[in-house]
């Protein structure tokens, strides 16, 4: 296992970092470039609308509360079943870790990739909208692999299949297994802290039933679950972050000061280490930056694709809220804790005076001693933060994983697919190798990653196009399903007068 691990860290590296071993081979990691350039590209031809319409969007996000469509769930539940595969350990563990491997100029680049994931979010999560599928089952099927095919039609339906497999596998390691594991983590601490031994395998089993027993309902079931869970544990965790902040006011301007001079290699330039301390801030920033938002990853279209709408504009602008929600508010609150909460942290025999620089402390850890030294009681805050996160990141990811199987094998492999999600689930809790499985998370995030981000650079005049359209006359854009809004879309080689951008729009 342990070899299988090693290869995993080699690979991770390669792909977000740009090296093999000890060796440079690129600048930056592929998936780095894949990311940042993807949402950068839609963050200019959008016209910046991430940052123009946020406040517009949460306004929009207050009157979903209830569907004005046809599909399973109302628009405030997709954003909270999206939110909770979005927000989970990465909040906490993957804010530590990637302060630990890129030091604190990895939180500048995880608000860039939050930034430009906004604008990929938004692409993603319309397009599924439009693309989505009504079955003869009644229920609704969306994101990327649906808007692989409909979009871009039959001949790119292997890239939906390399997608869905790439589903399956960050499901299985970064939305079951991580997530599993780090509730133990947590569990065996709070256990050893008041003197109780507590097995791997009885969080495991406590686990597996919880999830058994909201994911068997399906897609109503785990949204109405996050729809109650997420808006409530997100604003006790910032709320218990704000008081540390508030206790440590003096310590602020300096975290900043930190964040801002390691992003840049201003801290580094003197010993003559500043390029290597920017690649591996960006490295360990872009890659827990996703592994925390999802953003161009394919995963939150799924869920909005199930929203009670007939606005793929709307939906989208709610889907950028996940993000900023998630990394703007969420993963910052971590991180100033982390590093403006002063101690004494065991370190190698020695002692430290900030939690992140700790060689004993890792993953979530490092969070939970900051928070203990900042506050009374602050170790049970993470422990309950870290377990509500999981276990909804854990029902979340079960409808990605289960719509992607569904893709490939058919509809009837929904029920039998939550049964085996129990499993998985359980088996987390049994893993051992955490920065292990951190890297092969890091593998599979990025497995499925690449044929989104295909898809998107394709379809993105399909995104602004419909935008522009919305935006200009109110009129909302044909979609694929044939619901009473619309009617099916030209292909991807047909004219569509209805497209400003198209040479046969009456208007060019």
């Amino acid at each position: 296992m342990d070899g299988f691990f090693n290869a995993a860290t080699t690979v991770s590296d390669f792909l977000w970092g740009g090296t093999w071993g000890d060796e440079r081979i690129l600048p930056v990691g592929i998936i780095t470039v894949a990311l940042l350039g993807t949402g950068l590209i839609f963050m200019i031809i959008l016209g910046g609308r991430p940052l123009r319409r946020l406040f517009p969007a949460f306004g929009e996000l207050w009157s979903g509360r209830k569907g004005t469509g046809e599909g399973e769930i109302s628009p405030w539940n997709a954003l909270s079943t999206a939110l909770s595969g979005q927000v989970g350990t990465g909040n906490l563990a993957g804010v530590a870790t990637a302060i630990t491997l890129g030091g604190p100029g990895a939180i500048f680049w995880m608000w860039i990739t939050a930034l430009f994931g906004m604008a990929a979010a938004y692409a993603e999560s319309s397009l599924a909208v439009r693309f989505r599928e009504k079955h003869p089952d009644g229920h609704f099927h969306g994101g990327p692999m649906y808007y692989i095919k409909n979009g871009l039609g039959k001949g790119w339906g292997w890239l939906a299949v390399l997608f869905c497999l790439g589903t399956i596998l960050s499901a299985i390691a970064t939305g079951g297994a991580i997530q599993a594991n780090s509730v133990t983590q947590s569990a065996v601490e709070a256990g050893t802290s008041l003197g109780i031994n507590v097995p791997n395998w009885s969080v495991g089993i406590i686990l597996a039933v919880l999830v058994f027993i909201v994911i068997i309902g399906g897609i109503k079931s785990i949204g109405n679950v996050a729809g109650k869970i997420i808006p409530f544990m997100a604003g006790a965790y910032v709320l218990a972050a704000l008081f540390v902040l508030v206790t440590h006011l003096d310590h602020i301007p300096m975290a900043f000061g930190q964040i801002f001079g390691a992003a840049f290699g201003w801290e580094q330039a003197g010993g003559g280490l500043a390029g290597y301390g920017v690649l591996a801030a960006v490295r360990a920033g872009v890659a827990r930056g996703l592994f925390s938002n999802e953003a161009g990853q394919g995963s939150a279209p799924i869920a909005h694709a199930a929203a009670q709408t007939k606005n793929p504009i709307k939906q989208g602008e709610i889907a950028m809220l996940g993000v900023f929600i998630d990394t703007i508010v969420i993963c910052t609150m971590t991180a100033l804790v982390i590093l403006v909460v002063e101690g004494a942290y065991p370190s190698a025999g020695g002692v430290v005076s900030y939690a992140w620089q700790s060689a004993d402390l890792e993953a979530s850890a490092i969070t939970t001693a900051a928070f203990s030294a900042g506050m009374f009681g602050g170790a049970w805050v993470v422990l309950a933060a870290q377990a509500l996160f999981a276990f909804t990141t854990i029902i979340g990811w079960s409808y990605y994983a289960e719509q992607s199987a569904t893709y490939l094998v058919g509809d009837w492999a929904a029920k039998p697919f939550r049964f085996l999600w129990v499993f998985v689930a359980f088996g987390g809790t049994l893993i051992v190798n955490v920065d292990g499985l951190w890297r092969f998370g890091d593998i599979a995030n990025a497995s499925m990653l690449l044929p989104n981000v295909v898809a998107l650079l394709m379809l993105s005049g399909v995104v602004v196009g419909m935008t522009r359209r919305f935006d200009k006359t109110g009129e909302l854009p044909p979609n694929w399903a044939g619901d009473v809004w619309g009617t099916q879309p030209p292909g991807p080689d047909e004219p569509d007068p209805s497209d400003p951008l198209d040479p046969s729009h009456p208007g060019n």
